[in-house]
């Protein structure tokens, strides 16, 4: 608790966003002077009744002052330090910790630079393989990529946009939406309210664009190579666009979208956000997950959704005094690429490279269509109840490009009575629990039997003549 009061560093911060002196704000709070220094350097806790007059003063939700976010900057420069480049320094997970504690700008400013040095590597490594195949080389010294610029956005906002969710319903009430007929209803709306005719077009004319706003003849069209969820999702992705710009181009006001592109990139994603909340309304959506007990597959059938889409909708459930359960959500490919993650359980996923290879995310590739049920202990002893499924995703046709993708979503120990998933296990038996990591070079597990690269907390002791269980793990 006295950990979660210390939040000097975030009220001096906010302080001098507004320009502010500490006698201005002291006599805003109605406090003085002094015992805001005290605030401000972490000698004094800050009380409950001052935390809801800054939140309202400086207009910030109070989760702005979660400590939630000092362990995601913790384990983002844990991830950063664990690079090989580092293995000489002598920095504890304390120094680390006590960084994004007291200096959260400087410990931020530190994991951009690491980003930069990352993508650069990269580049660099895209170089040398386009020269060798004889190709002409690419720039060096790329900029953040965008997508994982979006990705902290959406973790900055624990995946929830009270603005979107107020828009989705606004749309239910004025279209006067009906789950059964919600394709006719939006594309009448679109008719109505913004002169634009939905056309389902042959694959022939659309060829690999399954949507496109075509302006200047007053049509949306859509590619008959959608199946109708995909359709309805497109229908109100398109109405998200049109109607919640000023929405979007104030969530996408962020410092940390650095480029045009990742700008771009997040309005998309929050129109994918705007779609979901419209075809899963958010009281019900709340209501029914409850009754059928988070059963994910049930709700895809109930709601005319994909597998993936709930797994986002359940994760974005935060709205205050009306919860889900806080789940988190991670999307990966065959090849252990991380496109989507989100937590707001608490487990930590990598930002870059892969994860663990003993995550069930991962082994359901090897059963595909088939849900997998795991109980993931982290080297912290965090427990999560976790659900995973390999889904094949793409538009109709023989011809048409599929992809495959595996989706988790997990949970807190505690909440697991709450998922139907869990009458399946006996969550009191300990053997039942599988050890998993961040990733290997994090990961304290040395007994682990397919650690891929030694950990940076233990100095690699090779001996040629005794065989481990792996190259990296000591044979005593």
């Amino acid at each position: 608790m006295r950990r979660k009061l210390m939040l000097g560093v975030r009220v001096r911060s906010l302080r001098r966003r507004e320009s502010l002196t500490q006698v201005q704000l002291a006599e805003k709070l109605e406090i003085s002077p002094s015992y805001l220094n005290l605030i401000e350097h972490d000698r004094r806790p800050l009380t409950a009744p001052l935390l809801i007059k800054l939140a309202q003063l400086f207009q910030v939700d109070i989760a702005a002052f979660a400590a939630e976010d000092d362990g995601r900057l913790t384990a983002d420069l844990l991830e950063a330090f664990g690079d090989p480049i580092f293995d000489d320094a002598a920095l504890s997970n304390q120094d680390l910790r006590e960084l994004a504690t007291a200096q959260p700008d400087l410990a931020r400013a530190v994991r951009r630079l690491y980003d930069a040095y990352i993508e650069t590597r990269e580049s660099a490594q895209d170089l040398a393989t386009r020269l060798t195949d004889g190709q002409e080389g690419s720039e060096l010294g790329r900029a953040r990529l965008p997508s994982e610029e979006v990705s902290d956005l959406i973790q900055r906002h624990f995946s929830h946009f009270p603005d979107l969710e107020a828009g989705a319903e606004r749309l239910w009430r004025e279209a006067s939406l009906n789950m059964s007929t919600i394709f006719a209803d939006m594309a009448g709306y679109l008719r109505i309210v913004h002169g634009l005719t939905v056309r389902i077009a042959a694959s022939s004319e659309t060829r690999r664009v399954m949507r496109r706003l075509d302006r200047p003849n007053g049509e949306l069209v859509l590619s008959e190579m959608l199946p109708p969820r995909a359709r309805n999702f497109q229908l109100a992705h398109q109405i998200g666009l049109l109607e919640e710009r000023a929405a979007l181009e104030r969530l996408t006001d962020d410092r940390e979208l650095s480029t045009d592109e990742s700008r771009t990139l997040a309005r998309i994603v929050l129109a994918n956000y705007f779609a979901g909340a419209v075809l899963m309304p958010y009281e019900p959506f709340l209501a029914t997950a409850r009754s059928l007990r988070y059963d994910v597959e049930l709700l895809a059938e109930r709601f005319a959704v994909s597998f993936e889409q709930v797994c986002h909708r359940l994760a974005s459930l935060r709205r205050p005094g009306s919860e889900g359960v806080p789940f988190h959500m991670i999307r990966v490919d065959p090849a252990g690429n991380i496109s989507k993650r989100f937590s707001a359980s608490g487990i930590r996923f990598p930002r870059f490279g892969s994860g663990c290879p003993r995550w069930d995310v991962y082994q359901a590739f090897l059963t595909p269509g088939q849900l997998r049920i795991q109980i993931s202990e982290m080297p912290d002893g965090g427990r999560y109840f976790c659900v995973a499924k390999a889904v094949r995703k793409g538009p109709g046709g023989f011809q048409a490009p599929h992809t495959m993708h595996a989706i988790g979503l997990g949970c807190e120990m505690n909440h697991a009575r709450e998922l139907t998933y869990a009458d399946a296990m006996d969550l009191s038996r300990t053997e039942t629990v599988i050890p998993i990591g961040t990733a290997c070079r994090l990961c304290e597990r040395l007994e682990c039997a397919q650690r891929a690269f030694p950990a940076i907390q233990h100095p690699l002791r090779v001996d040629e003549d005794v065989r481990g269980i792996s190259p990296f793990a000591p044979a005593e």
